[in-house]
């Protein structure tokens, strides 16, 4: 099949990289790729589920939420200011 292929500059300069240390000719270079990338892409396997496992969340124990203050004072210390 022949199609106009417009490339990003670094796309480019890869497979030219790749066709001078394999000698092989732009065509070559290009399908071979688009195989491998293909190919790749078919192996891939969707990653395996995982479940969230909720904990309760509240206050500290010993603190409601009934005062910031003293529960900002009880999670940040003293110096929190």
């Amino acid at each position: 099949m022949r199609t106009t292929l417009t490339l990003d500059d670094d796309v480019s300069a890869k497979l030219k990289h790749e066709m001078r240390k394999t000698g092989q000719s732009f065509k070559a270079t290009v399908n071979e790729f688009l195989r491998l990338g293909l190919n790749a892409r078919r192996e891939l396997k969707p990653a395996p589920g995982f479940v969230v496992r909720a904990k309760p969340m509240g206050p500290p124990p010993g603190t409601t939420y009934d005062s910031v203050e003293e529960l900002l004072h009880h999670l940040d210390g003293p110096l929190r200011r």
